[in-house]
């Protein structure tokens, strides 16, 4: 192991020791795997006749690999790497294409180039393809990245032949899984525990505004020192390229009905956009996942990943939105994600 690896393995050591837990076997496999790989990088770009091989990290929710990658990006010297969350880089991706558009060129490349520049590494988090339409720009982008000399390190909740499971469209995306298994060296950081949730309250996650969010039962909204809106309060909130009808729109809060937000047409872009304007956001009506529409439920996914990526304070008024969900389902696989984000929740 050479030096800069050395150096780095010993970086994820002390990491773990300040956060108080030692490496678990497939922790410590990819925090190996990522050492050799920070060795690679330490070389100058053009001794190197090809970029070193590219990383897939994938696992259940809460096995550490955000953390793994973070602690790997913090370890690193070079000032020529990015860390993309999967959905601000289609938002900014989707927004250059765009852009872009033009018969003579391809808007996607130069839509690329516009987001990393000269980077030489990019951290791709939470990889993931649920939306058909979505992943045919990812297997654009894919192939996009993998043919240029950027060394590209992704996690992701499912193995490269989970992605985009609805059979009514997988086949689709069987040429870019293939692309993935063949160009990048794929890890499973699986193990028993989800960390996230035996974490001790306040060090359970880094974003510690997310998690004084709550899940709130109808009626118990004082408890926050939350006033439910009047009809008077009803306004246009300002989202992605148009107003979606809030309950409420105060100082630093956005208050909606599951219904508007989750039910209705809105897609991630209008959830980040929220996220730049407001620190806090309300959701009221939240159902039962069981009982709410396929759509729906997607879209309360995106949002809570938003809302912690972004650190929101995110509350929920209703019902628990896990209750009643067979915990061997494919529907709870799907949410598990989820429902490991909303266990960082205050449950008064």
């Amino acid at each position: 192991m050479t030096q800069p690896s050395r150096a780095m393995l010993d970086h994820f050591h002390r990491a773990a020791d300040q956060r108080g837990f030692t490496l678990a076997p497939a922790q410590l496999a990819a925090a190996e795997r990522l050492s050799r790989l920070a060795g690679e990088l330490a070389r100058p770009a053009w001794r190197l006749r090809r970029p070193p091989r590219h990383l897939y990290l994938w696992g259940p929710v809460g096995r550490g690999k955000s953390w793994l990658v973070d602690t790997f990006l913090d370890g690193l010297a070079t000032p020529h790497k990015r860390r993309l969350h999967f959905h601000d880089f289609f938002r900014r991706l989707h927004q250059g294409v765009a852009r872009h558009s033009a018969p003579d060129v391809s808007a996607v490349d130069r839509a690329v180039d516009d987001l990393l520049g000269d980077c030489r590494l990019l951290v791709f988090d939470e990889f993931h393809a649920h939306d058909a339409g979505d992943a045919m720009l990812m297997a654009r982008l894919m192939r996009t990245l993998l043919e240029r000399r950027i060394t590209l390190v992704t996690t992701s909740n499912y193995p490269p032949a989970g992605l985009l499971p609805d059979p009514i469209y997988h086949h689709l995306f069987e040429p870019t899984i293939a692309l993935i298994e063949e160009r990048m060296d794929v890890l499973d950081v699986a193990g028993p525990v989800d960390f996230r949730r035996l974490a001790p309250a306040g060090e359970r996650s880094a974003a510690l505004r997310f998690a004084t969010g709550a899940v709130l039962p109808a009626g118990r909204e004082p408890s926050l020192g939350l006033t439910p809106p009047s009809p008077e309060e009803a306004a246009p909130a300002p989202a992605h390229l148009r107003d979606l009808p809030a309950r409420a729109v105060r100082e630093g809060l956005v208050w909606f009905s599951f219904e508007a937000l989750c039910e209705g047409r809105t897609a991630v872009p209008d959830y980040l956009a929220l996220a730049d304007r407001f620190p806090t956001l309300v959701l009221d009506g939240v159902p039962p996942l069981l009982e709410a529409g396929a759509d729906g439920r997607q879209r309360f996914a995106n949002l809570v990943d938003v809302c912690c990526d972004r650190d929101i304070r995110l509350i929920l008024i209703g019902a628990d939105p896990m209750i009643g969900l067979d915990p061997g389902s494919p529907l709870q696989r799907d949410l598990d994600r989820t429902a490991s984000r909303l266990a960082l929740l205050r449950t008064p």
